[in-house]
């Protein structure tokens, strides 16, 4: 048996536009990812990339359920001996709430060559307006 492999036309990648206002953030970061790899098209193959372009508008205004608001904690590491913080999701959303919905999409891809190809595809802003608006992006409803 081969394997059969389809042709991915860099051409034909579709750009999507998710509004995240009032979107749960892991339910929305299912449906990026998923459109990141391929998974809604029908030449998706594991080890190819045959996904297209996300932009992600309004991430501040993003949800979690739950107490996660100010039990969640995101760690980052300096490299260097005591160099941990630790981030609330709430201080997360105060500065960079363009990380909250990078880091729970990047959790959900591979973690290999592949993977870091993925997610240069994903565009998260703050705020309803993006750049990409020449790309002419179809409108997405995000998941509940």
């Amino acid at each position: 048996m081969k394997t059969f492999l389809p042709k991915v036309n860099w051409d034909q990648r579709k750009w999507h536009v998710i509004d995240a206002d009032g979107a749960v953030l892991g339910r929305l970061a299912v449906q990026v990812a998923n459109i990141l790899r391929g998974k809604n098209t029908p030449v998706f193959t594991p080890h190819l990339d045959a996904g297209g372009f996300v932009v992600v508008i309004n991430a501040e205004k993003v949800r979690v359920t739950g107490k996660k608001e100010t039990a969640k904690e995101y760690m980052t590491y300096s490299g260097w001996k005591g160099g941990e913080k630790y981030k609330t999701v709430a201080q997360l959303r105060e500065r960079h709430p363009e990380e909250l919905i990078h880091r729970a999409v990047k959790g959900m891809i591979p973690k290999n060559r592949l993977g870091r190809v993925l997610l240069t595809k994903l565009k998260v802003f703050k705020g309803p307006k993006h750049p990409h608006a020449a790309q002419k992006p179809e409108p997405l409803k995000a998941a509940a």
